[in-house]
């Protein structure tokens, strides 16, 4: 038998191993068969959830938004205290470009999601209050990216109220961190109810985000078309794929809104939508069980979807379709 941590498989090779076969994940700087064992049972992260995360998108090899990422990944990591050295960038976009290869997604139509986890590492001693100085594990894993459901696209996601509140003065809610129990249950809520996703409210009643993306509502204000999202300071993760579209609309002649909104102006929305690093833009069209707009996604959120795509794949971002025109008036009649 194997011992834990060598990264050699188990000799008993259950379906798990049998479908990882082949495969490969990067730990700390070493190409690692995936069926093996990577850890140790001591690890923080495996202990008491105490790390962070990236996950982002690669299509042909080239990640999408690498560097915003891996800022991201470093300021959550600092807000635990988690040390990372000065060469932690350059080893983890050097690991990616090396797992990718291995698992044969970085050729030209390589569409892969990767995961990089940052643990705080392996601690023999018990407690909750870490020791100084501990080096991290990190570890970074990758997926081919399956097509949406078509379902998703044709008909919308439909969305439930998680009863799990979100805090905003809670200086946690803006890091990403492996703590995941929150987000698990709300999921398994909207599983109970029959829908595709959980929404989480602040604790005074405002939208804040779903369990793995941020929310985006496009409204007419006084003739205005605005794309509306909650604000930072409503316990949201900010989101790189977030920050894009607040772009996007600008581009697209829609105003950007950011703000305290409440399910209200959920259910008044013309159109809205999820949006996250690797699924993209996709359309909500229900919450609690009553249909948003017209209950179909909408012309905005279809083509954000497309202009999001579009720059995953390093492509120019298309151009709207024109608006037809308009049919001639008819010729009154004359009497003669």
């Amino acid at each position: 038998m194997s011992r834990p941590g060598s990264g050699s498989a188990s000799p008993d090779r259950g379906p798990i191993q049998r479908r990882l076969a082949g495969r490969h994940v990067w730990v700390d700087g070493e190409l690692l068969p995936a069926d093996g064992r990577h850890l140790s049972a001591f690890d923080r992260g495996f202990q008491l959830g105490d790390g962070v995360f990236e996950t982002l998108r690669a299509r042909g090899g080239r990640p999408t938004e690498l560097d915003e990422h891996l800022a991201r990944l470093r300021r959550s990591a600092k807000g635990l205290d988690i040390e990372l050295g000065p060469e932690t960038e350059a080893s983890v976009a050097a690991g990616i470009a090396t797992l990718l290869g291995a698992e044969r997604l970085a050729g030209p139509t390589g569409d892969a999601s990767i995961r990089i986890t940052v643990s705080r590492g392996s601690v023999t001693a018990r407690g909750l209050l870490p020791l100084e100085h501990v080096t991290p594990t990190i570890v970074i894993q990758a997926w081919p990216v399956p097509a949406p459901p078509e379902d998703h696209l044709r008909r919308g996601l439909h969305l439930v109220a998680s009863t799990v509140r979100r805090d905003p003065a809670n200086p946690l809610a803006a890091l990403k961190t492996t703590s995941r129990a929150d987000y698990v249950f709300a999921r398994l809520e909207a599983r109970r109810a029959g829908a595709d996703d959980a929404l989480f409210l602040t604790i005074d009643g405002y939208l804040s985000e779903g369990t793995s993306a941020n929310l985006f509502l496009v409204r007419t204000t006084d003739g205005r078309g605005e794309l509306a999202t909650p604000a930072l300071a409503c316990a949201i993760l900010p989101g790189t794929t977030r920050t894009w579209l607040l772009a996007w609309g600008v581009r697209a002649g829609l105003a950007p809104v950011e703000g305290w909104l409440t399910s209200a102006d959920l259910a008044r929305a013309d159109e809205a939508f999820l949006c996250s690093s690797v699924a993209g833009v996709l359309p909500v069209t229900r919450f609690e069980g009553r249909a948003i707009g017209s209950g179909t996604p909408g012309p905005w959120t279809l083509r954000a979807r497309e202009a999001r795509e579009a720059f995953i794949r390093g492509e120019p971002e298309p151009e709207p379709e024109p608006e037809p025109e308009p049919e001639p008036a008819a010729a009154p009649a004359v009497d003669r």
